[in-house]
């Protein structure tokens, strides 16, 4: 493993408490049913446990944090009620000479959520935190504390970097079955001891219900947490609102959410499937045609349920960033949704809007080259070269199947790619999702009809709890390989039926090299594939 032993062994020794106080949140009864409780306080001191009294505010959805770096991270958590959100810090369980942070005041305006920024912290330690939320009329009455804890990023190369990416919740209408024991890829994936986690998008399927059961192929029954929210497609804020939360209901999530910081990209499904700026629907399920109003709905719940610190709503606010994660790693996170032109045969020969806009674009191309990290991670909420089809003549992703030179959303990639060769950035790796099966993909000009670029390679993996499908084609544009492919061989097999897949990074702080292994959710390994640092590009096989 990347990160030495010691560090490892330490902070697993002081994740088991702030497990045992988050699986001791009270819950609503839909998450009861998915097995949430729990019993124990883990590290709360009895003083602050003697002050929860009934009707004080309570956090049932757990607490979570985001975008954390060498020195920084924000805090999130939801109340059921109105209250002031204070944040203590520590470097133990006891909280002794804890640091207190004032947060919002959390109302019905943000469904009653609310983030607080943490600054100053010191780098490559692990920080303890607790949420206490108070009475906004009186601040000694507070409720029993949230506990959670997270490592910030360490400015010492040699400590290394392991996090873990997936992406795809709750699609298909496959939810949190409690005889399955709901989201179990959560809790492999927090065993890994990751340093954060990526979900490179479709966070929620706001166009997927959940029904109670489903009639597997071989006769089973699937049987899902329900809520009112997810009984249909999401249109109005409240439910969108209800979609992000219906996820917090499973115990495996928000028991990693409270030990495993995340940064979070959306896609797609969280407005619905294959949406774009611009477009009118043709679907009988939506009362609301117009995707621009769903669209700003969701962003609103998506800003509202996530700690993203470029999304703050009195600025506006973007998903893509950059997260810099000390010495080794510069995580790209990209927003291939909001700026992008129309689903078409993408067959056009001039395109400057393409899949990311002109704006992110060059953003992108700019700090890839301010860059100073070993590593450029570049989350993509879609892949480069796997053929992603929107209906009979459409095209959801970059590729559309055409071999020959860029055409369409391609171009806009090539002129990146060729930015990242001809100013020598070192280091790129892609990581994605979407496609609802693992697999890795090398890119190489000797293969390519465009030639003007460094190899590299892209890795695959997903989905979280979700169909799977069947590996869809190669464009032989950017000259892909595909050494390793796994996938099921029908549409939307059930997470009962078929595995579901995490990714994980490490990245050695002795040597730099960067190790890629696709897993299931088992924890098997599937594939591995180690790269060496100082590169512009990357050998194949």
């Amino acid at each position: 493993m990347a990160q030495g032993s010691g560090r490892a062994v330490n902070r697993r020794s002081v994740l088991h408490g702030a497990a045992l106080g988050t699986a001791a949140l009270a819950l609503p009864a839909a998450a009861n049913a998915a097995g949430a409780g729990g019993s124990g306080a883990g590290a709360v001191p009895r003083t602050a446990v003697a002050q929860a009294r009934a009707g004080r505010p309570g956090a049932p959805w757990g607490v979570q944090t985001g975008d954390v770096t060498t020195s920084s991270g924000l805090v999130w958590v939801r109340s059921d009620r109105p209250a002031r959100m204070l944040v203590q810090t520590a470097a133990t369980e006891s909280f002794r000479n804890a640091r207190t942070w004032h947060g919002p005041v959390l109302g019905p305006g943000t469904d009653f959520t609310g983030t607080t920024a943490l600054h100053g912290l010191p780098s490559g330690e692990q920080i303890h935190y607790r949420v206490l939320l108070a009475d906004p009329d009186d601040y000694r009455r507070t409720g029993e504390p949230v506990t959670g804890t997270f490592r910030t990023a360490s400015d010492r190369r040699r400590d290394g970097v392991r996090f873990t990416w997936s992406g795809d919740l709750a699609g298909q209408g496959w939810g949190i079955n409690p005889e399955l024991g709901g989201y179990r890829i959560y809790e492999e994936m927090r065993r890994r001891d990751p340093d954060f986690f990526l979900c490179s998008g479709d966070n929620i399927y706001a166009d997927s219900p959940i029904e109670a059961s489903v009639r597997l192929p071989d006769g089973r029954i699937w049987r899902n947490v329900t809520t009112e929210e997810k009984s249909k497609v999401a249109e109005t804020l409240a439910e969108y609102r209800g979609a992000f939360r219906y996820n917090l209901l499973d115990a495996n999530l928000r028991r990693f959410n409270a030990q495993v910081p995340t940064v979070i990209q959306w896609d797609d499904h969280e407005v619905r499937n294959n949406w774009y700026p611009g477009q009118i629907l043709d679907d009988a399920r939506y009362t609301e045609k117009d995707v621009d109003v769903l669209a700003a709905r969701s962003l609103r719940a998506f800003r509202e349920y996530f700690p993203i610190r470029t999304l703050r709503s009195d600025r506006g606010g973007r998903v893509y960033r950059v997260i810099n994660h000390g010495p080794l790693l510069d995580v790209f996170v990209l927003d291939m949704r909001t700026y992008r032109n129309a689903n078409s045969p993408n067959r056009q020969t001039d395109d400057r809007q393409g899949i990311l806009g002109a704006e992110q674009l060059a953003w992108l191309k700019r700090a890839l080259s301010r860059s100073r990290a070993v590593w450029k991670v570049i989350a993509s909420d879609l892949p480069l070269g796997l053929v992603v089809a929107d209906g009979k003549t459409d095209f959801e992703a970059v590729a559309q199947g055409d071999p020959g030179a860029p055409l369409g959303r391609e171009l806009q990639i090539a002129e990146l790619l060729r930015h990242i060769k001809r100013h020598r950035v070192t280091g790129t790796v892609w990581l994605t999702t979407d496609v609802h099966y693992t697999s890795a993909q090398h890119y190489d000009p000797s293969r390519a009809a465009f030639k003007d670029f460094a190899p590299f390679w892209e890795f695959v993996s997903g989905p979280l709890n979700a169909g799977g499908f069947p590996a869809v084609p190669l464009d032989g544009t950017f000259g892909p390989a595909q050494p390793f492919v796994k996938a099921p061989q029908r549409a939307n097999v059930s997470p009962a039926e078929s595995p579901q897949y995490f990714g994980e990074v490490d990245i050695d702080g002795d040597s730099g090299e960067l190790t890629v292994r696709l897993r299931q959710d088992n924890g098997q390994v599937l594939f591995s594939r180690s790269l060496q640092p100082g590169r512009v590009g990357q050998p194949g096989r």
